[in-house]
């Protein structure tokens, strides 16, 4: 067989990289601001900051992330109640979809939380000096072998997260199914539909299957799969794997059970199987999840 090679196309390159941080700031700190000729991110991971962009002023909480462009007068203040964290990133990147971020403040999701966290972790494999060092100008490599390809991460974990951040923002995004979706997209919720709703959330700690969904809604199997598949672009049982793993979120971010007694309650079989399943909804596992960018970065 002749065999044909697919050179990959690139849509985003990050060229260098001026400066990784994590800092902890007090509750009063004032950065009097700056500007330079790269990109700068600045993602709140706790508390919330007020930041200048050019003459605007904003105001980002936990989960935001601005992007400062080239040339653009920024600065940080914090508000004097809560003492904030933040990841800060200087980069060089001069592909056309940068152009998108101008402006933008966006909201990071465990994708991009455990990816910020990854940049960090082979930070400290590849640079010497503290990353809450707010003076240093300069990334200086260390010479320690375990640093091997930290570098190649930094910028292969920087480039996807953009990717990730302009899918979800600016490119035309595939639907995906989520209990985020609370009522139909398409279509008008009726009775039926409600009725099967409200018997799921019920049973959410059960295993169930469709015919028990059947019999206990009095509904078709056939009836039953074109309703979700029109509504929500899914199965019912995938949509109840869905609710499932929204409720092990919403258990976990209370912090009053481990996992085994999450799996427990939500009717898994084992926890390795629960794991497995918040895994493939989430593309994260249950401790990563749990863990902000900082714990993340911290267990690496």
């Amino acid at each position: 067989m002749a065999y044909k090679s697919t050179r990959l196309r690139t849509s985003l390159t990050v060229r260098s990289v001026i400066s990784i941080h994590y800092f902890d700031y007090m509750s009063d700190f004032v950065f009097p601001g700056e500007s330079h000729d790269f990109w700068e991110l600045v993602c709140v991971d706790k508390g919330e900051i007020d930041a200048a962009a050019g003459e605007k002023r904003h105001t980002l909480k936990k989960g935001s992330i601005i992007f400062h462009e080239p040339g653009e007068f920024h600065n940080v203040i914090t508000n004097g109640r809560i003492a904030p964290s933040l990841v800060v990133i200087g980069f060089e990147c001069r592909s056309p979809c940068m152009e998108a971020f101008r402006g933008r403040i966006l909201t990071v999701q465990d994708t991009e939380q455990a990816l910020l966290a990854q940049i960090i972790i082979e930070a400290r494999r590849a640079f010497s000096g503290r990353l809450d060092d707010p003076y240093q100008e300069e990334l200086i490599r260390e010479a320690d072998a375990a640093g091997f390809g930290a570098e190649q991460l930094i910028r292969n974990y920087l480039e996807e997260l953009l990717i990730h951040l302009y899918r979800r923002y600016f490119a035309n995004p595939l639907p995906v199914p989520s209990k985020s979706l609370g009522r139909p997209s398409l279509g008008r919720p009726n009775e039926t539909y409600n009725r099967i709703i409200r018997y799921m959330e019920e049973h959410v700690n059960e295993q169930l299957t469709m015919d028990n969904i059947c019999k206990d809604t009095l509904i078709s199997r056939s009836r039953l799969q074109k309703l979700f598949q029109e509504l929500h672009g899914c199965g019912v049982m995938e949509f109840f794997t869905l609710m499932k793993i929204d409720t092990a979120k919403e258990l976990i971010r209370c912090n009053q059970l481990n996992f085994t007694q999450i799996a427990d309650r939500l009717g898994y079989t084992s926890v390795h199987y629960f794991s497995r399943q918040f895994k493939k909804v989430t593309h994260m596992s249950p401790s990563e999840y749990a863990s902000s960018i900082r714990l993340l970065s911290d267990h690496p």
